[in-house]
C-alpha cells in the first residue's frame, strides 16, 4: 500500500497536474478510506480494491464520513468523492482493475457559504495578544500581520522564501493555487513586524544554517501549516473566539469591499482565478450592512416603519 499510495500521489502531480497540496489532501482521504476497510476486516487490500464496487464506496461516504465529521460540509464531501475518483482511475491505469466504480458517485452540491469575518477591533485585539517576548512570538506576530495585511492563504505563507520579499516596495511574491504567481501588497504594521522578525527572531531560529524559507520553526526549518494552525488556534481560544486562521483572509477581503475597492481588484489581490469565488464577499458585505441597520436603526426594525 505504501508503494501504491506513493505512486498515486506522484500521478496526481505529474499526470493530473494537481498541486502538491491537493495531492497531499487526496492521499490523506484515501488513507482514511483504507483504514476504514481494515477496520471492517479487509486483510488483502489490493485484492479487495480490484473488485470493490460502488456500494462499498457509498457505504464509506455515508457511514464513515458521518462518524468522522458529524457536521461534514458539502465541500469536504466533494473532496472525498474527488479523491476516490482519482484513486480508482489510478488503479485502472495501473491495470489493477478494469473500471472506475467511483464515477457513479454523486458530487455533493456546494452551497453558498458566507465566510466568517472578524471586525478590525477584534483582529487588532487578537494580534496584540500575541506574546512577543520570545523569538517565536515575534515570528507569529509577523506571520499573522502579513496574512491579514496581504490576504494570504496559509499555504502561501508557508511556501514564502526570503527572496520573495521586496520590503521597501511593501510587496511580496506569492505562489498560490496551481503554482500561479502574484504580487501581494502589505501595509506598514505588517512591515514593522516583518522587520523585527528578520532582525531579531529569524537569525536566532536559523542559527548558522543558510535557509531559504521565510518563516522558520524552532528547529530552523520551514514552518509547517499544522504548526501555524496550532499556534493560532491556541491564541484564538485564549482570546475567547472560535475564529480560524483563514478568517484573517476573509476579513481582509471584506474590509476592502466595504472600503470601496473594485471587485476585480480584490480578485487580483486574493489570487482567485474565477471572479465568482470573490463575489462571495459581496454577500458578507450585505450581511454587515444588515447588521448595522438593525444596530443603529432599532426603531425601524423592531416594529416596522411608522407613518408620520
Amino acid at each position: 500500500m505504501t508503494e501504491l499510495l506513493s505512486g498515486f500521489r506522484s500521478g496526481l502531480i505529474a499526470v493530473e497536474r494537481r498541486s502538491p497540496l491537493t495531492a497531499e489532501t487526496y492521499e490523506g482521504e484515501i488513507r482514511c478510506f483504507l483504514a476504514w476497510l481494515r477496520d471492517g476486516g479487509v486483510e488483502d487490500l489490493t485484492a479487495f480494491l480490484a473488485s470493490a464496487d460502488s456500494a462499498v464506496l457509498t457505504g464509506y461516504l455515508s457511514r464513515y464520513l458521518g462518524e468522522r465529521r458529524r457536521n461534514i460540509s458539502s465541500r469536504s464531501a466533494a473532496k472525498a468523492v474527488s479523491a476516490l475518483r482519482s484513486f480508482f482511475r489510478y488503479l485502472a491505469d495501473r491495470g489493477i482493475r478494469g473500471d472506475n466504480p467511483a464515477l457513479i458517485l454523486e458530487m455533493p452540491r456546494r452551497g453558498t457559504r458566507i465566510p466568517a469575518v472578524l471586525s478590525r477591533r477584534k483582529i487588532e485585539a487578537l494580534l496584540e495578544a500575541v506574546d512577543v517576548a520570545a523569538p517565536l512570538g515575534i515570528r507569529n506576530r509577523a506571520l499573522y500581520e502579513l496574512l491579514y495585511s496581504a490576504g494570504l492563504r496559509v499555504s502561501e505563507a508557508v511556501h514564502l522564501d526570503i527572496k520573495d520579499l521586496y520590503y521597501n516596495e511593501r510587496i511580496i511574491r506569492v505562489r498560490g493555487k496551481g503554482n500561479k504567481e502574484r504580487m501581494a501588497v502589505f501595509g506598514d504594521e505588517a512591515a514593522l513586524w516583518l522587520k523585527r522578525y528578520l532582525e531579531e527572531s529569524r537569525p536566532l531560529l536559523a542559527g548558522r544554517g543558510a535557509v531559504r524559507a521565510f518563516f522558520l520553526g524552532r528547529r530552523g526549518k520551514r514552518l509547517s501549516r499544522k504548526g501555524i494552525w496550532k499556534n493560532y488556534s491556541l491564541l484564538a481560544m485564549l482570546q475567547g473566539t472560535s475564529s480560524k486562521l483563514h478568517t484573517l483572509r476573509h476579513s481582509f477581503a471584506t474590509e476592502l469591499l466595504v472600503g470601496g475597492a473594485d471587485l476585480r481588484q480584490v480578485q487580483e489581490l486574493l489570487g482567485h482565478s474565477d471572479l465568482a469565488t470573490t463575489q462571495i464577499y459581496t454577500h458578507v458585505d450585505v450581511s454587515l450592512l444588515r447588521e448595522n441597520h438593525r444596530k443603529y436603526l432599532p426603531r425601524l426594525n423592531a416594529g416596522g416603519i411608522h407613518e408620520a
